[in-house]
């Protein structure tokens, strides 16, 4: 009932905001900042033309690692808050209470009672308001808990926190808690294995973090962070999290990462990086989550679950900041959403490593971002990575929508699938499927624009699949079009297309058409066939030189580059079918 009404009066609040669309219901989040993403890589080997294929270059070596030190990212979306009285500028906490946990003292100061039993400290400011406890020194068998009827500060200013029995810190009123990391301070959060708490950092009403100090929490009972409410991150923050028994962050009613340095690692089975049953909400910062859990059969709810770096069960929006994602274990992911998806901005890259988790009959397979609504792709860089059996790079059981951006999956199993229709009508998308299909529709495919460079591994696969067996097409009608592996039998080829009469793999093509030209390198292994297609009648080099241009999926694409050398490659009218039916649907969870 709470997520339900917090999700009416956002839906409200959107009503007096000017919006995309009427079918984008978290419009007023959307913004398109990003940065260049550079990196070295090395050469992957594979097979050609014989039912695998395989890449080299930044989309096979990139790594996602922990970084507490690198400055997060200077792009960012204004902050969103879901009150304004959320801001913490927007309050005013002048009684500061101090309380040194390496030797608490019980006492009576400013309308609040403070007790102490041992190293746990309570403090309840009952009806005070304008409280700020600020808090230090160290205790390795102690706790702090707050109680009271009105919103609070706790400034941790250099304090160490270990409770063996239960939550390091307990926030237990049910008011707004603003927690500020003082800047240039260190401050560590830890519980011990065996307790009843839901977190090391607990939380019963709204956690809002702040300052530009750091912040460690370990979580060895159940989650790291725990919100009954929602949680605020923003600009500045430094914060490290580990669970060894449950999920990172865990929170009832929404996540917005509005700026700061977030790391999270979790270690148990079918964990989650960043959990929360509301929406999720990217405006900033580098957020990076790894996963390293195996999946499990929940007996409960009857069905094999993996873990997750972000789970959420309503909507993400990512419209500014950095995702670095990883997830090791069997049946992990990197994105799951139950609702919608929107990419607006920023920079998201996921890695998925384990295989297909199997019990009870049941699986959970690898996926880099799977969405059981809709999902759209309107701007930012999104790179995927998978290499475990069954791992699908990008899938939705709903529409998918791209109409601008970088989209980047290399996948052993399709690199891109949708249950339902899937339109590109702009952006940069590269779709290789190590085992499967490139882009593959289990609707209609519709292709309007937009440059995309699919690779399927080999008969009977193809690089660009839809649902001809259900009655749907591929349809394409506009945009620059490399498809290694060829397209669905029986597509609708409005715009014409042409077959090479032969393809090298590891060499630079370029494709000329108009004023306007798109360079490729093809992959090590792929599908047999050719296909190109652009705005007007392209010609096609094999073996060129590459300079200058605008570089994308990790530099396998250049857009509009100064071309030397190389031969050209013949080209015949091309009406699609190469490589029969294509995968077929993937798997769904």
């Amino acid at each position: 009932m709470k997520r339900m009404m917090f999700f009416m009066m956002l839906m409200a609040s959107l009503v007096v905001l000017t919006c995309c669309s009427a079918e984008d219901p978290l419009s007023d989040f959307y913004n398109d900042p990003q940065e260049e993403w550079n990196q070295g890589g090395s050469q992957v080997p594979g097979n050609n033309g014989s039912g695998s294929s395989a890449t080299t270059g930044v989309l096979a070596t990139f790594a996602v690692n922990p970084d507490q030190t690198t400055a997060e990212p200077t792009a960012a979306a204004s902050e969103y808050f879901p009150e304004d009285e959320d801001a913490l500028e927007n309050n005013d906490f002048k009684t500061e209470v101090s309380i040194d946990l390496t030797n608490p003292v019980a006492k009576s100061e400013s309308g609040v009672e403070v007790t102490v039993k041992g190293g746990h400290v309570t403090a309840n400011h009952g009806s005070a308001k304008g409280i700020c406890y600020v808090l230090s020194g160290t205790t390795t068998n102690g706790s702090f808990t707050v109680v009271g009827d009105k919103k609070y500060e706790v400034k941790l200013n250099g304090v160490s926190i270990t409770n063996p029995d239960s939550a390091a810190l307990n926030l237990l009123s049910g008011k707004r808690a603003y927690v500020v990391l003082a800047e240039g301070t260190d401050n560590t959060l830890a519980d011990g294995a065996g307790g009843s708490q839901k977190g090391a950092l607990y939380c019963k009403g709204k956690l809002l973090f702040n300052g530009k100090g750091s912040l460690s929490v370990t979580g060895n009972t159940n989650n790291a962070i725990h919100s009954a409410d929602y949680i605020v991150f923003r600009k500045g923050n430094n914060i490290s999290v580990k669970s060894t028994a449950n999920h990172g962050i865990k929170a009832n009613d929404g996540v917005f990462i509005n700026g700061g340095i977030l790391n999270v690692e979790v270690t148990a089975a079918a964990a989650k990086g960043i959990n929360c049953e509301g929406h999720i909400v990217v405006n900033g910062g580098r957020t990076t989550v790894i996963t390293t859990g195996d999946g499990i059969y929940d007996t409960d709810d009857r069905e094999a679950k993996g873990a997750a770096c972000i789970k959420a069960d309503s909507t993400l929006t990512v419209n500014a900041g950095t995702l670095m994602l990883k997830s090791t274990g069997s049946g992990g992911k990197g994105i799951n959403v139950d609702m919608e998806a929107y990419f607006n901005g920023g920079e998201v890259y996921i890695i998925t490593e384990g295989g297909q988790f199997r019990s009870n009959n049941d699986t959970s397979s690898p996926k880099g971002i799977k969405v059981d609504g809709n999902l759209t792709i309107s701007g930012g860089t999104i790179w995927v990575r998978t290499s475990g059996n069954n791992g699908e790079g990008i899938e939705t059981k709903g529409k998918l929508t791209i109409t601008g951006g970088e989209v980047a999956s290399y996948a052993y199993d399709d690199a891109i699938n949708s249950k339902d229709d899937m339109t590109i009508s702009g952006g940069y998308v590269y779709a290789q499927g190590k085992a499967n299909d490139g882009l593959d529709a289990n609707g209609n495919c519709y292709i309007k624009g937009g440059i995309v460079y699919a690779i399927c591994s080999g008969s009977p696969e193809v690089a660009i699949d839809a649902n001809t067996e259900g009655g749907k097409k591929l349809y394409l009608t506009g945009g620059t079009i490399v498809a290694v592996g060829g397209l669905e039998n029986g597509s609708q080829l409005t715009q014409a297309c042409y077959l090479a009469s032969q393809w090298s793999t590891n060499a630079w093509y370029t494709l000329s058409y108009g004023n306007s030209s798109f360079s490729f390198q093809t992959p090590s292994g792929g599908g047999s066939g050719l296909v190109v297609s652009a705005a007007s009648a392209p010609s096609l080099l094999k073996d060129v030189s590459v300079s200058g241009g605008s570089k994308y999926f990790g530099g396998l694409g250049i857009q509009d580059g100064t071309v030397s050398g190389g031969s050209s490659v013949s080209l015949t009218s091309y009406t699609g079918g190469n490589g029969g039916m294509g995968g077929g649907p993937g798997g769904w969870r």
